[in-house]
């Protein structure tokens, strides 16, 4: 009898990275497969990233709406509780021998209570990462404790899943599913990829993604105001903006960046998504990186151009020697754009290696998942060190 196995995502983010997982998993002999939507693939406002499924052809085969139109810490508390809901109605509904679940988001940390409640056994991938700046450093945490089996994308977050109290033989190092995606992917050349975007590529180019600080969320007006300041420096530079995610304050991030882009358009565009393929291709055709989102660190290494992390949100991370650290202060900045456009740093970049990259991520993922056995105890021992 086939397995039945549950895939839940709620953003850009967590699609792209599962995006192949997902239509392996589908088209497998070996699962019975659902793939469950929520958070901002069902938000207008987030840019409906629902649409990027569809056009994959990967079916869904549930929604689970939230309202993510408020971006108070009541709101998103709110939403968290409604998750916790909704999912368990679902789970109540449909038996699941697994669930698959990925990240620190609190649509996924729903997800994950109401699967514990009904003894569901979780997978949980890009557990034992650490971002100090967010409220996703203990959903992250908790998510781990709750499951089952651990897919980590480094040998350090390995050792600290098991410093969890986590048993050894239940933890897999296999690297990150994201950066086995970019390798299958066809790049749109700059020429196409100018006339999807309406926008004209210069000599040097930003991709630009910031998202708030959740566990100091007062600032993010300020902040970004520090960065596009930074930005007006470079008039003969284009930028390409991806806006926050759902989170605590991110409209404030997003009305900044949208009254910018209006005193800009010569040189600035901003998209609600991108999804995978652009995204992919903008940073393809891009000198430079900028924000504070994890994809700075885990997937834009790969295409050896400079990141500049600003702030404190991915402090904890593993990192290359592709990341430049900085607070979020004008001086500090302006000094990181001239080290990105110093030839010798960007030749030294060309050999860096990324510590988030394995081979066959995705084959290697799923032969871990068909050799789960439906009947293991769903109880957990404590694993003392």
């Amino acid at each position: 009898m086939k397995k039945k196995i549950c895939i839940v995502s709620g953003s850009r983010a967590e699609y792209g990275l599962l995006k192949f997982l997902i239509i392996k998993l589908k088209n497998s002999k070996f699962f019975n497969t659902k793939f469950v939507i929520t958070g901002a693939h069902l938000s207008k406002k987030h840019g409906l990233t629902s649409k990027e499924i569809i056009k994959d052809n990967v079916s869904i085969d549930k929604k689970i709406y939230l309202d993510l139109s408020n971006d108070r810490k009541i709101d998103i508390t709110e939403s968290t509780s409604v998750s916790i809901t909704k999912f368990a109605k679902y789970f109540n509904h449909n038996k699941f021998d697994l669930i698959i679940l990925l990240g620190d988001r609190y649509e996924i940390f729903g997800a994950a209570i109401a699967a514990y409640f009904f003894n569901i056994k979780i997978a949980h991938f890009h557990g034992g990462e650490l971002t100090r700046g967010l409220i996703d450093e203990g959903i992250r945490h908790s998510i781990t404790k709750m499951s089952h089996y651990h897919f980590v994308s480094t040998k350090k977050y390995e050792r600290r899943v098991n410093q969890l109290g986590e048993n050894k033989k239940n933890i897999f190092f296999v690297g990150a599913l994201s950066l086995d995606n970019i390798l299958r992917y066809k790049y749109l050349n700059k020429k196409d990829l100018e006339k999807k975007l309406n926008f004209k590529f210069r000599k040097f180019n930003f991709l630009l993604t910031y998202h708030p600080l959740t566990l100091n969320t007062n600032n993010s007006k300020n902040q970004i105001n520090i960065i596009l300041k930074a930005l007006d420096k470079y008039k003969d530079c284009g930028i390409i903006f991806t806006k926050s995610n759902a989170d605590t304050d991110s409209n404030v991030i997003n009305s900044s960046i949208d009254t910018y882009v209006k005193k800009n358009q010569n040189r600035c565009v901003s998209f609600n998504s991108l999804g995978s393929l652009l995204y992919f291709s903008v940073l393809k055709h891009s000198q430079c990186y900028i924000g504070n989102s994890s994809s700075g660190i885990i997937e834009v290494p790969l295409f050896k151009i400079p990141t500049i992390n600003i702030g404190p949100r991915q402090t904890g991370r593993e990192k290359s020697n592709t990341i430049i650290d900085v607070p979020c202060k004008y001086n500090s900045i302006i000094n990181a754009i001239k080290k990105c456009q110093n030839k010798k740093f960007i030749l030294s970049i060309k050999k860096s290696k990324n510590p988030y990259y394995k081979k066959d991520t995705i084959n290697n993922c799923y032969k871990i998942l068909k050799k789960i056995n439906k009947g293991d105890n769903i109880e957990k021992k404590f694993i003392d060190i």
